[in-house]
């Protein structure tokens, strides 16, 4: 069963590659001037890839930090900042999948139908959030982040339960680790990442906390080809940030999975809890701002087409 895991998760990957492939020449051939690759990622942005997915190995989580980072240097407007995490992200998952699906055994049983429902709640999660108005992404968004805040706070703090040995789940706890996975992969189309809450949910369940690995590594290479390839046919992401993010990310992926546990994490969460608080902060209030606005703006609609 997990060699058809495995062999599931590698053709979701190729599928959204093509998918990538023709969205780019799409977008190329729709520029003023084709000549410019529209696609070509800056250093920037290929750093940005590198940084956030070699830390993302770690557990600290790649979408809290990129989106941290695409707003300090503003690189990517806030309403393409899902659909860039989620098409940037998105092989780097798929190879990390790999890698960690062979490091911790979790039973097949409760593994597949965790995976399965997390990639059902991105694929009906994508197809909202690719509708919104960029206000109500910049409030979902913001309050993401703040959970995803939190979440690293409580970690941090040693405030999640011990849970056990067991790599398996039957019974009513299989089905709320089912639907709880279900919830975490429609949230991750907003860019709440799925390390932190998985961790807490099958802490909570009575797993050992190491099977979150492949849990949420499997979660992310099934989910993240579905909703990413949505954004990439509706065009919501910045063509150059997302192959920046590939770019840079897979070779930190192979990087990292030789130093896990070498680094000072510890201190590095710290350091990205402040600034996805920052982050969430600077998003909410400009989501309010843009909000108010628009409220005052809604009265002199109708007097305007009553006047004419």
């Amino acid at each position: 069963m997990k060699s058809a895991l495995l062999l599931v998760l590698a053709v979701f990957g190729a599928a959204f590659l093509c998918v990538l492939v023709s969205g780019l020449r799409r977008g190329a051939r729709g520029a003023s001037l084709p000549s410019n690759r529209p696609w070509l990622p800056t250093w920037a942005q290929g750093a940005i890839g590198f940084v956030t997915v070699f830390f993302d190995t770690f557990g600290i989580g790649s979408f809290a930090t990129t989106t941290a980072m695409f707003r300090a240097w503003q690189l990517v407007p806030d309403e393409l900042i899902p659909g860039t995490l989620n098409v940037g992200h998105t092989l780097a998952a798929v190879l990390s999948a790999f890698i960690f699906i062979e490091l911790v055994p979790v039973a097949p049983g409760t593994l597949l139908p965790m995976i399965a429902a997390a990639a059902l709640g991105a694929w009906l999660g994508s197809g909202i959030v690719a509708h919104l108005p960029r206000y109500r992404i910049r409030l979902g968004m913001g309050m993401a982040l703040l959970v995803a805040a939190g979440l690293l706070f409580v970690t941090q703090l040693g405030l999640l339960p011990a849970g056990s040995d067991a790599l398996a789940l039957a019974g009513p706890r299989l089905l709320l680790a089912v639907c709880a996975n279900f919830l975490l992969g429609g949230l991750m189309t907003l860019g709440i990442g799925l390390y932190a809450p998985c961790m807490i949910v099958v802490s909570l369940l009575g797993m050992n906390p190491r099977a979150s690995f492949p849990i949420m590594m499997g979660s992310c290479a099934m989910l993240m080809p579905i909703s990413g390839a949505r954004f990439v046919r509706k065009d919501r992401y910045r063509h150059s940030a997302a192959v920046g993010l590939t770019v840079g990310g897979i070779p930190a992926l192979f990087i990292a999975a030789y130093l896990v546990g070498s680094l000072p994490i510890g201190a590095v969460r710290w350091v990205v809890i402040v600034v996805v608080l920052y982050t969430a902060t600077t998003l909410l209030r400009a989501g309010r701002r843009e909000l108010s606005s628009l409220r005052a703006l809604r009265p002199e609609a109708p007097q305007g087409l009553a006047q004419g």
